[in-house]
């Protein structure tokens, strides 16, 4: 067997590993039925659902000719860790500084991985992701996640 696209069969087993596991991992919570769908349910279908996906990219790698064999070019290593530090400075974050700061300072710091970073476009999708965030997490969801800083970050901000 001959892979014919390099970057569509390491991503398509990427996913479908990725599915597998995840659908797997859901198997230990409750499913429910479809009319009260459990804590298992969702991650369950979705895990399916991208394994499936991984599969028919795998197909496609290993059956559809492409040019060159579709090499996988360097790593893009900037990028690649600017963005896991902003994520575990948005997971650190989020409780302390809310999510009226927090969901700002993810998407500046993860914009500084690409290679067009300009202030305008980044405000512009601080505004809409923070009042959308709100939207659907605490307003639509009605999930207890922390809007504005706590208390005593308040208080050690300014010095008291």
């Amino acid at each position: 067997m001959k892979i014919k696209s390099q970057r569509d069969f390491w991503s398509g087993l990427l996913f479908a590993l990725v599915g597998t596991a995840f659908a797997l991992g859901s198997t230990r919570y409750s499913f429910g039925s479809s009319a009260e769908p459990g804590p298992g349910y969702l991650p369950f279908g979705l895990g399916v659902c991208l394994a499936l996906l991984g599969c028919m990219v795998l197909f496609k790698a290993l059956t559809i000719e492409s040019e060159g064999g579709d090499p996988i070019g360097d790593i893009a290593w900037k990028p690649l860790l600017v963005v896991v530090a902003a994520v575990l400075v948005f997971g650190i974050a989020l409780p302390r500084l809310g999510l009226v700061i927090t969901v700002p300072l993810l998407i500046t710091l993860s914009s500084i991985a690409g290679d067009r970073f300009r202030w305008r476009d980044v405000l512009i999708h601080c505004a809409v992701l923070t009042v959308g965030s709100w939207l659907i997490f605490v307003w639509g969801l009605k999930l207890s996640i922390p809007v504005w800083p706590t208390m005593p970050m308040i208080a050690g901000i300014l010095g008291h």
